[in-house]
């Protein structure tokens, strides 16, 4: 079983480390501003001595790394996505759309820099490496397939951190999570309204029953996601 030790520290211990790599620092200080936010540090027997990987696949790995990499996997994904739809957008796209996706296309970036820190800072050697997205099926000239694609891989983002977020161990990775996924519900609601108004939060993503949004668990979101990958992404181990 690994192991999470954490160290002694103010919040300023905890993201300081993660500043230096990423432009955009706002993210990690506002991240950072948890009380009793604490230096975190790997140690002992690694979850992922046990997991076994197959040849031309690659794993994402168990524990709270394992959760880590996941994240980090479909904020690539996105990330790359955005920035296509940012440098060549839609020719029937409004000001106002551009405007958005440029917003959306940082927000993801710094989302996928800070998990490509963090892992690096608390895991090192552990991390993926980076991913080949695979747009073929995505026309980014036409609005219509643009906004379609968007709203797959928003909701499926959402559903992602709330089906992963229950086996982080550590707190602190536990609540930027939770800012993170939030930002996640902000664009998957646009970007629906946009498609249909008022289907921000349709039966489709929200429970009737329970009044919350829907989860997925990682296995199920790579399988969603995989036709979009070049490289076979592994998740059997994620969460063990």
């Amino acid at each position: 079983m690994s192991k999470i030790i954490t160290s002694g520290g103010d919040e300023a211990d905890f993201t300081k480390p993660l500043y230096v790599p990423i432009k955009r620092r706002s993210f990690f200080m506002y991240a950072g501003a948890t009380a009793g936010a604490t230096a975190l540090l790997l140690s002992g027997c690694d979850d992922d001595d046990d997991v076994v990987s197959t040849p031309g696949t690659v794993n994402l790995g168990a524990g709270d790394v394992g959760v880590l990499n996941f994240a980090y996997a479909l904020e690539q994904l996105e990330a790359a996505f955005y920035d296509r739809v940012k440098t060549s957008p839609a020719s029937d796209f409004t000001s106002a759309e551009k405007d958005y996706f440029t917003q959306v296309a940082a927000h993801e970036a710094i989302h996928r820099d800070f998990f490509k820190a963090a892992i690096n800072r608390d895991a090192p050697g552990k991390i993926i490496a980076n991913l080949t997205p695979n747009f073929d099926s995505i026309d980014f000239t036409k609005r219509a397939t643009v906004l379609a694609a968007a709203r797959t891989f928003e909701d499926l983002g959402v559903q992602a951190y709330n089906g992963a977020g229950k086996y982080l161990k550590t707190p602190a990775y536990l609540v930027i999570a939770g800012q993170i996924v939030s930002v996640e519900a902000r664009h998957a609601a646009y970007v629906r309204d946009l498609i249909s108004n008022g289907s921000f939060a349709d039966d489709s993503i929200v429970d009737p029953l329970t009044g919350l949004d829907k989860a997925l668990e990682p296995v199920d979101v790579i399988a969603a996601a995989q036709g979009f990958i070049k490289e076979k992404l592994d998740a059997s181990n994620v969460g063990k």
